[in-house]
């Protein structure tokens, strides 16, 4: 495999997320001096620095999941679990993680990937229970409405070429190829409340 033959969808992913990080960390500086002066106790203050913490925490995210992962890359547990901790934009799907340790970051990548699916199928919120048994993946999810849309579920496991996945389900198809990458197969079962996937 040659270096061009990277899948360039994470490098530009890991690039974008890169050059957003810095000017976000500088925005955020400059709140925390204001605040400091006394200039920032307002509520405008206060949305802006809240702002930035969940477009901080939303960029994180965004660059495991849809970032580059090399073989021998890990994530801490502390690093995972700061990502995932429940943010001040009103985050609906309460996530129990399970894993414990530092854990390889292409695995990561690719529970990431399907977090935002269940993230698209649970609009109106719910229960996801995450699990890593042996290397082995299970992710059970709960709500008492869900938004199950089976062509772009059926894309974790085959590929449907005369599926056009909008922009804000790009997740769907990104994890089927990654999955391969790794050689690993998706499971998916559905029902009216409940999605359960493993890989």
């Amino acid at each position: 495999m040659t270096k061009q033959d990277r899948d360039l969808t994470a490098l530009i992913g890991s690039r974008i997320c890169h050059d957003l990080i810095s000017p976000l960390g500088a925005i955020g500086n400059g709140v925390e001096l204001l605040q400091l002066s006394g200039m920032g106790d307002s509520p405008e203050m206060a949305l802006i620095a809240e702002c930035v913490t969940n477009a901080n925490l939303r960029i994180r995210f965004f660059r495991v999941a849809f970032g580059a992962a090399a073989d021998g890359q890990t994530l801490s547990e502390s690093e995972i679990r700061a990502v995932l901790a429940p943010s001040l934009d009103g985050r609906k799907i309460e996530i129990d993680w399970q894993p414990v340790g530092d854990l390889p970051r292409t695995e990561v990548k690719l529970a990431f990937l399907a977090l935002q699916c269940f993230e698209s199928a649970m609009p109106w919120g719910g229960q996801l229970s995450v699990s890593r048994t042996d290397e082995r993946w299970q992710m059970t999810a709960r709500g008492e409405r869900m938004n199950i849309d089976p062509d772009l579920w059926g894309l974790l496991s085959a590929a449907n070429a005369d599926l056009d996945v909008p922009p804000a389900q790009v997740h769907f198809a990104l994890i089927r190829p990654e999955l391969g990458r790794q050689g690993r197969v998706a499971a998916v079962q559905t029902t009216v409340q409940t999605i359960t996937l493993s890989f």
